[in-house]
């Protein structure tokens, strides 16, 4: 099984970071010091990072052979000369940059190459992009980076002028099917409906088939607009959805915030019953900032997938309006759908996914989500 095999629905990227790999090998002239990976959520940018990676530290014959030392460590985030910066909080820190510049100044201890990853380089504020910048510029001989984000506009231009550009595109939903069904082992019929509702998204897809409860979230939220008639229908609508939102937040976060707060009292000697002493408190607080910061990121990301479901209702209630003969993205929803696709126009539908994409832009933004979310739901009422 190769390093590119759960890149769902990405050929062409694959051929091309595949070529790049071959001529890291042998010195051709495809090879590239630095990257941009763009590309829709859940296209699997972070995939191809790791990959190309793998592919780039592969040591058997066939480039990205997924079996050899090289793959197997790259893969499971052990190799010594492959760094992998993320974020849970809203920004990258200058402090965690400055660092992995620094390890970039390496020769490779055990591999080829030094690889440096950064996942959500649109997280990057200007100030910490300046960091980066001449270190993408002049990157030493054995070094690549790769920078994964949305979007090439999500980037300085001076860091997006300085890389070569990989665009993924969106998989279609029977290769995110095939995915789940070959490495999650998700029935095919499940998998399938499960990538239409996710609209390619293939964790989003996985989560959907693997787990009851964001499943019921989904028809929850679906339900819920379609049902709005009036401002009261809407407020209460609202409020619903973000408490199902945190709810989804709060069980991705809780059982990690519990460990990590328990090893960081082992690591200080520290049994879990014993007062913490006024001269270690600072670290707990500092954990407390950081976990409060992922806590901030993981509603918002909830809330932004719960924005998506409906965008995804509303699109297929255009579909219907206008008669294009295009599979529904909810199926399960059909009689809702077309009972509003016979109920209002096109114009209205319009309306109101472009209040969708609005709250979706104001939450990120830093408007209260309540405020957004409310405002969306008011203008969505029949």
């Amino acid at each position: 099984m190769g390093v590119f095999d759960d890149l769902a629905g990405q050929d062409s990227a694959i051929a091309t970071l595949t070529r790049a790999a071959t001529a890291a090998r042998d010195g051709g002239t495809g090879m590239t010091h630095s990257w941009l990976i763009t590309g829709p959520p859940g296209s699997g940018r972070s995939t191809a990072a790791k990959a190309f990676a793998a592919a780039l530290q592969c040591t058997d014959e066939t480039v990205g052979c997924g079996e050899c030392q090289g793959c197997r460590t790259v893969m499971s985030d052990s190799h010594p000369d492959v760094e992998i910066l993320s974020t849970e909080a809203a920004t990258i820190s200058v402090a965690s940059v400055r660092e992995l510049v620094s390890q970039a100044q390496a020769m490779p201890t055990v591999g080829q190459w030094r690889v440096m990853i950064i996942k959500e380089a649109d997280r990057m504020l200007e100030r910490t992009t300046n960091v980066l910048l001449k270190a993408i510029e002049e990157p030493p001989p054995r070094t690549v980076w790769i920078l994964c984000t949305p979007s090439p506009r999500d980037v300085l231009t001076t860091i997006r002028s300085r890389c070569r550009g990989l665009n993924l595109v969106v998989p279609p939903a029977e290769k995110v099917a095939e995915l789940l069904v070959r490495r999650d082992g998700i029935d095919a019929e499940a998998a399938l409906v499960a990538s239409r509702a996710a609209q390619s998204h293939v964790g989003a897809a996985r989560a959907l088939a693997r787990d009851p409860k964001v499943a019921s979230r989904r028809h929850d939220n679906l339900t819920a607009v379609y049902n709005i008639r009036t401002t009261g229908h809407a407020v209460l609508a609202a409020a619903e959805l973000l408490d199902r939102a945190k709810a989804q937040a709060d069980d991705e976060g809780d059982d990690r915030t519990e460990r990590e707060v328990a090893e960081l009292r082992n690591t200080l000697g520290l049994t879990p019953s014993e007062q913490i002493p006024p001269k270690l408190k600072s670290q707990f607080k500092q954990l407390e900032a950081e976990q409060k910061r992922r806590e901030t990121r993981q509603l918002r990301d909830a809330i932004d997938r719960s924005l998506i479901d409906l965008l995804s209702f509303y699109r297929d209630v255009l579909t219907v309006q206008l008669d294009t003969d295009t599979d529904l993205v909810n199926p399960d929803f059909d009689r809702e759908i077309r009972e509003i696709a016979d109920a209002t126009g096109a114009e209205k539908t319009i309306a109101i996914m472009d209040e969708i994409s609005l709250a979706r832009e104001r939450i990120g933004g830093n408007i209260a989500p309540a405020l957004a979310v409310e405002a969306m739901m008011v203008a969505v009422r029949r």
